[in-house]
Parts: structure tokens; sequence; C-alpha cells
């Protein structure tokens, strides 16, 4: 098991550490939810556009 004591200043590493997953989790998340719209509205348009052919 590592140590983890980071003496007087393990609080701000835990706490910088904190926010990244934060940061990291909130970002992934949103790429996921674009990603589903932006793939949503492709096959919106390619269906138009199979519709209009």
């Amino acid at each position: 098991m590592p140590d983890l004591d980071f003496g007087k200043y393990g609080g701000f590493i835990g706490a910088a550490y904190g926010i990244s997953v934060v940061v990291f989790a909130v970002m992934i998340i949103a790429s996921l939810r674009f990603s589903a719209r932006w793939r949503a509205q492709a096959e919106k348009l390619k269906a138009e556009e199979d519709a209009i052919s």
C-alpha cells in the first residue's frame, strides 16, 4: 500500500484530486451526451436525405 501521507498539505492535495475527478467525470458525461445528440441528428439528416432521393 503506498504511503499517502502528504503532511500539512494533505487537505489541499486531496481536494485537488477530488476536483480533478469531478471535472473529468463531467467532461466525459458531457462528451457522451453531445455525441449521442450529434449521432441522432446525423441519423435524422441521413433519413431525410434518403427520403428525398
